[in-house]
């Protein structure tokens, strides 16, 4: 049986409850020392907006949104209060001030602990699979296909389909600034009708009995999809590649501030459009299977290899270094945002935020 799926022996038991009861000590010492730990302030905003025409809304201080409302009784107006994120230090100085209008969001609060608290348990998995990993796992899994999920309605099912479809509906319950069409416009949006029937034929895939319809939209979209992938890639990397690499290989340097530097330039300007034909040119001599790899032939071939090695080389540094810089934005979330202990950019730094205040 896989290592994975074996049961916790009574040893690792004790080790994470150790771990658990160490980290939670810590984190109630750290609440209650200094500035405490892990809060977000938020400033509250009041907005008003008004629909000066049927298409367009303006904003307006609240002197201008009553005015607003009384020239215009029959114009729609909307209010609500925004509330902006604001740095611990601007909290901490109107709490010296004698107070003002920011005040701790419980919410965002909250959210950012769950936000360490999963951010942990995914770095759980460095020790071993355990519980703590599977549900942030499950959590992160099921929240991103969500979120999906209403970006796509939002940004796909409502612009393309219903306001086409349905204009009248989607002005009135989902996107109230969109403009009507004209009506012919609205009888050629008629032909919309053909991806609804399609969509409808996709989600029978769920239908046991009528997965066989949703064959055929699945073909179309494949087959969509990969006629536009290939034009796509033929025009942004075949012919680009072929474009560039037919270049004059003498290129003439672009600094004139002196003979010797513009030779200089020259020289490696030059050499560069060189290498880049040679490598090309070695590369495909190396995928060249139709002459065996001997003489002039498989010295060209070793020289792609080379360059093939180092463009391998050169991705695979450049993947590691962004994983190392997520990694480097998680630590930075942990240490800043939640536990308090560094501050780079001066959030919770006290005496940047008196002067806005004039004390």
């Amino acid at each position: 049986m896989n290592s994975v799926s074996e049961p916790m022996t009574p040893r690792q038991r004790a080790t994470w409850a150790v771990i658990l009861g160490v980290s939670i000590i810590l984190i109630v010492v750290r609440c209650f020392i200094g500035q405490g730990m892990g809060k977000v302030y938020v400033e509250p905003t009041d907005l008003y907006f008004g629909e000066a025409s049927p298409s367009t809304w303006t904003t307006m201080d609240e002197a201008q949104f009553d005015r607003f409302r009384a020239d215009n009784p029959d114009a729609r107006t909307e209010q609500w209060t925004e509330y902006r994120t604001v740095p611990p230090k601007a909290y901490f100085a109107q709490e010296q001030a004698g107070g003002g209008s920011i005040i701790l969001s419980w919410p965002r609060t909250i959210g950012l602990w769950i936000g360490a608290f999963f951010t942990l348990a995914i770095y759980s998995f460095l020790y071993r699979d355990n519980p703590f990993y599977k549900f942030a796992e499950s959590v992160v899994v099921g929240v991103s296909a969500a979120y999906w999920m209403v970006v796509g309605f939002w940004d796909t099912i409502v612009p393309n389909l219903i306001q086409r479809l349905l204009p009248g509906f989607a002005q009135e319950y989902l996107t109230p600034g969109m403009a009507l069409p004209s009506s012919e416009v609205q009888f050629t949006n008629l032909i919309y009708l053909i991806p609804l029937v399609l969509g409808v034929m996709l989600i029978c895939r769920l239908v046991p009995k009528g997965g066989w319809l949703s064959l055929w939209p699945l073909a179309f979209i494949v087959g969509t999809m990969a006629g536009l992938r290939l034009v796509g890639y033929t025009e942004g990397d075949l012919l680009s590649q072929v474009r560039i690499t037919i270049s004059s290989l003498y290129v003439p340097g672009g600094d004139d501030s002196s003979t010797f530097m513009m030779i200089w330039t020259t020289i490696w300007s030059s050499l560069a459009s060189v290498l880049l034909v040679l490598g090309v040119l070695c590369c495909l001599a190396y995928f060249f299977f139709s002459v065996e790899h001997k003489g002039a032939v498989g010295g060209a071939a070793r020289v792609g290899i080379w360059y093939l090695m180092i463009t391998f080389g050169a991705a695979f540094g450049f993947t590691v270094m962004g994983r190392i810089a997520l990694l480097a934005a998680r630590f930075e979330f942990l240490f800043d945002d939640w536990l308090w202990l560094i501050d780079p950019t001066n959030q919770r730094r006290l005496a940047d935020a008196l002067p806005i205040l004039g004390l």
